[in-house]
């Protein structure tokens, strides 16, 4: 940041994927991706994995770029998938490393049976067709599931096989066990990381749970809540800006990229955050 620039302006996009989890580039194109885009501040955010960031780090470091070493942790909650990002970590922290580990396990065995799940409805060779498209075995999830049936011509896109196929109630859907909130939020503090809500407008929560999730998050020691995200409407940005301030939360921003032609933004194409919430990155 220059001394004229306020931290409001500088284009952030702190949440975004490559193949070390779902993405579909290596993190040193994702980099070049952001680069380009006119990102300032960057953060690679795998799900539960860290293996990317010696190469994201390098990649943004060579274009300029400030870089925040990041991971997204899937934890269930109330019944549901929730994400919660990891700033500013120490992606060798032991404490952080075992507990992503024990969230990676399970996934091939709950792969297998999404193929088998499909094949029960017609659909042959799903598994090994999702294996087409990962970089990293041990991340199997049904986005590459979704990227094979788009491939192969059962769905025109990503969103469509999701709410036809691989959401819950839907015939490939499998339920998975992940972390529990307060032991994602307590890797990320041990790691010496800010602990992010991540987009929050996508939960389908009463209000009361709504309430609930948040209460519980700032009571462990969640410390921001992505406001202005890929997977948030404008109405929902002033939303969570609400919800910022009401908790005291720091406000994060990011595209949730995870290759082109996927998802509604493109890396750094994101407006700014609402001026009356505080940047995570606002003391960096």
């Amino acid at each position: 940041m220059n001394a004229m620039q306020t931290p409001h302006a500088i284009n952030a996009d702190l949440h975004c994927h490559s193949t070390v989890s779902d993405g579909m580039l290596a993190p040193t194109e994702v980099a070049a991706r952001a680069h380009a885009g006119g990102v300032a501040f960057w953060a690679l955010t795998d799900h539960d994995e860290v293996g990317g960031q010696a190469e994201a780090r390098a990649a943004a470091e060579a274009l300029g770029m400030r870089y925040v070493p990041g991971v997204e942790i899937s934890v269930t909650w109330a019944g549901q998938t929730v994400h919660i990002v990891g700033l500013q970590i120490d992606p060798f922290h032991p404490d952080l490393i075992d507990g992503l580990a024990r969230t990676r396990d399970g996934r091939a065995r709950r792969a297998q049976d999404i193929g088998d799940a499909l094949a029960k409805v017609g659909i042959s060779g799903a598994y090994q067709g999702a294996l087409r498209h990962v970089g990293n075995p041990d991340l199997i999830s049904r986005t590459h599931f979704a990227r094979w049936l788009v491939d192969e011509g059962y769905c025109k896109t990503i969103g469509e096989v999701f709410s036809e196929y691989l959401s819950e109630g839907r015939p490939g859907f499998v339920p998975h066990r992940w972390s529990a909130l307060p032991e994602a939020v307590g890797w990320i503090r041990a790691s010496g990381g800010i602990p992010v809500m991540a987009h929050p407008g996508r939960y389908n929560y009463t209000d009361t749970q709504h309430d609930a999730l948040f209460d519980e998050f700032t009571q462990l020691g969640g410390q921001a809540v992505e406001v202005v995200t890929g997977s948030h409407t404008p109405d929902q940005y002033r939303r969570y800006a609400d919800v910022a301030r009401h908790y005291g939360l720091l406000a994060s921003r990011g595209s949730d990229f995870h290759g082109p032609g996927e998802g509604r933004v493109e890396l750094g194409t994101l407006p700014p955050l609402p001026s009356d919430v505080t940047p995570v990155w606002h003391n960096w």
